[in-house]
């Protein structure tokens, strides 16, 4: 049976070079397994944005969790892909930190970790709340459950990020150059399809909020390309079984009662107006950055990690000097080779697709 063209009719010669970005790293790594960048059209390129929220995350923030983790009855409550980031200094993460005697515990839910400090009263539980609109709903719930159940001993350092502000950082940034969005799917759940209606508004650029399937991703590339070649950039809901016109109502209730924006830091983009979320003076006692006093500095590092040009576009995993000689998944200098969502994990992982 002879195979289909999924691009036939759509005539991509007369657009020239053309650089389409999927913001979301679960895209990423679902693009490199199904080999989606071989079956594209001459001249189209996929390239990574910054939509892994561990890779994201600036050393200077891991440093200050690092060194809360060495804090006597301290326990840090993560998800386990930041165990193995590193911060400023390669090599010391929250797993070595772990192996010389710190209190870490692997959670899968904010949740877990309000159980934990019920389960230990004497320790102070401070959950890592990291991720984008997706995970701040039940990152706010466990906040809201603690302030309600009187649990003292846990709080959140939010490491939190809104995707609307670092999008339009990106899009105003010196050099940008894409020609096209594809949307994440999880957070146009919770914020819903108008949350990227931006893109097309104010940038002229088209945009299609795309499920995970292979399928859902070469039709909302074909979408793309449809946009660009009739001139009429829009914005398209691919991931209708999903994502409604206006989100998820409760979701975002939660969201805005325990949160409110802040500038905050991003990997590759600096320091962003509204691009993080803060925890609320109604619920500062939740709020580790306060219980701790703990100070994140906005001026970034310079590291030999290459990780903030790959998620703005300005790199390919395989273009920096450190990919898969001295940065290997066993052995990563930066975010983006740990994280189960990274570029570099995906297209070492993949090599050749």
């Amino acid at each position: 049976m002879p195979c289909v063209n999924p691009f036939a009719g759509i005539n991509t010669a007369q657009l020239g070079a053309v650089r389409l970005m999927e913001v979301c790293g679960t895209h990423t790594m679902a693009i490199a397994r199904a080999g989606i960048k071989r079956i594209l059209p001459k001249d189209v390129t996929l390239i990574s944005g910054p939509g892994c929220p561990v890779c994201v995350t600036p050393p200077e923030v891991i440093d200050t969790i690092l060194a809360l983790s060495s804090k006597k009855g301290v326990t840090i409550a993560t998800y386990g892909d930041m165990l193995r980031v590193p911060g400023s200094r390669r090599g010391d993460n929250l797993a070595r930190r772990r192996a010389l005697g710190a209190s870490v515990e692997t959670v899968f839910s904010a949740m877990d970790a309000v159980d934990y400090a019920k389960s230990f009263p004497g320790r102070e539980v401070v959950f890592l709340g990291i991720g984008f609109e997706t995970t701040a709903p039940g990152t706010a719930a466990a906040i809201l459950s603690a302030h309600d159940e009187g649990v003292r001993n846990f709080s959140v350092i939010s490491v939190l990020k809104l995707v609307e502000p670092a999008l339009r950082a990106l899009a105003q940034s010196e050099g940008f150059n894409v020609q096209g969005f594809l949307c994440p799917g999880h957070v146009a759940s919770v914020i819903g399809e108008e949350g990227f209606a931006f893109l097309p508004r104010d940038y002229g650029l088209p945009a299609v909020i795309s499920g995970f399937e292979p399928q859902d991703i070469i039709l909302s590339i074909r979408r793309l390309l449809a946009m660009l070649e009739t001139g009429r950039p829009g914005l398209e809901n691919q991931y209708s079984r999903a994502v409604s016109r206006d989100g998820n109502p409760l979701a975002l209730a939660m969201l805005h009662q325990v949160f409110e924006p802040r500038r905050d830091i991003w990997r590759g983009l600096g320091a962003i107006d509204g691009g993080g979320l803060a925890i609320r003076p109604e619920y500062s006692a939740a709020d580790a950055e306060k219980k701790f006093y703990l100070e994140i500095s906005e001026v970034t590092a310079e590291t030999p990690c290459r990780c903030g040009q790959v998620i703005t576009g300005r790199m390919q995993p395989a273009d920096c000097p450190l990919f898969g000689e001295t940065c290997v998944p066993e052995d990563p200098v930066g975010p983006c080779m740990v994280s189960s969502e990274g570029a570099c994990a995906a297209a070492y992982k993949y090599q050749g697709i």
